[in-house]
């Protein structure tokens, strides 16, 4: 595991595949925001919804037995489901920019209100402006764009602020596979063995939510404001159908890395894109395999990641 983790260190993130941009928009407080993943050339999208209490666009257009059909980007977005007005913003750049006529891009919303306090939510201007920002370089993490307003630990104690993490691994004559996410879990992050970001005692200490949920200890919280949602990229090519199994592989990272996790206030989603450029031996279910184990290590590498850079 060590040498993963420390591919996953060195490389930079989401953009390490070729064609993938990504662009970052708050409002003016900072509370909340917006984050487009752009591929202007197109990917082949998957989908894995596994939270109780999801917020999502276009998901029914990406899952198996529907059209074949490229998606050219994916908003993550703040606001809960007010934010998905924002992918109208995305659209609008996406046919301004002629790169599709009726753009195809799925969509995930983070329940931010209450961190927010206020905040006007995503918009169709603040989507545009995630997709002028958007770029192949270094992605910023912690709380710029969708993660502006995540938290983690919101069950028992005070929650931490969350944000937004990212991560990637180049397997050896093979794909590329890439993470970014969104962390604003009910609820806490650990890496491996120990808690990193959490709720807290008023002593400043770790509850360890499992801990205390599994002892029947009562909830004083009432616990809304959650999802972790994030997009998976490769160059690996894949189908819709190997693009969906590869998104539910890679819930195994989040399980990993957050707990409680899938719970029935959180509406988790990961979003598959693969650009089809590797050209190695991994096809069929060599690829679904390798792929989604390496998007699962990934994944929780960039949920780690995502909760200690925030402030």
């Amino acid at each position: 595991m060590k040498n993963e983790e420390d591919n996953c260190k060195r490389a930079g993130g989401l953009t390490d595949v070729p064609g993938i941009l990504v662009g970052t928009a708050e409002d003016r407080k900072g509370r909340t925001g917006c984050t487009a993943i752009l591929c202007p050339k197109g990917a082949v999208p998957g989908v894995s919804v596994v939270g109780g209490n999801p917020g999502t666009m276009e998901t029914d257009a990406i899952r198996p037995g529907t059209k074949e059909e490229l998606a050219q980007a994916v908003l993550l977005t703040g606001g809960s489901r007010y934010g998905l007005a924002a992918q109208s913003g995305v659209m609008r750049w996406l046919y301004e920019h002629k790169i599709a006529e009726v753009p195809l891009v799925p969509a995930a919303v983070i329940f931010d209100l209450l961190y927010a306090r206020g905040s006007k939510p995503p918009d169709a201007a603040l989507g545009y402006a995630a997709c002028r920002a958007a770029h192949a370089g270094l992605v910023a993490e912690g709380n710029v764009g969708a993660g502006a307003g995540a938290t983690v630990g919101k069950f028992y104690g005070r929650p931490m602020k969350g944000g937004q993490g990212t991560a990637s691994i180049h397997i050896p004559g093979g794909p590329i596979v890439a993470a970014l996410v969104i962390v604003n879990p009910l609820g806490d992050v650990w890496d491996h063995d120990r808690i990193v970001v959490g709720a807290l005692r008023p002593d400043g200490k770790f509850v360890n939510q499992t801990k205390e949920m599994l002892a029947g200890v009562p909830s004083p919280i009432f616990a809304e404001g959650n999802t972790t949602i994030a997009v998976i990229a490769t160059t690996a090519q894949l189908t819709k159908t190997e693009a969906c199994r590869v998104a539910t592989l890679a819930q195994d990272g989040m399980a990993r890395a957050i707990s409680p996790i899938h719970t029935q206030w959180d509406g988790d989603t990961i979003f598959c894109l693969a650009t089809g450029s590797d050209t190695s031996y991994y096809k069929g279910d060599a690829a679904i395999t390798v792929v989604g184990t390496a998007a699962a290590v990934v994944l929780e590498k960039a949920i780690i990641r995502g909760a200690l850079a925030a402030q």
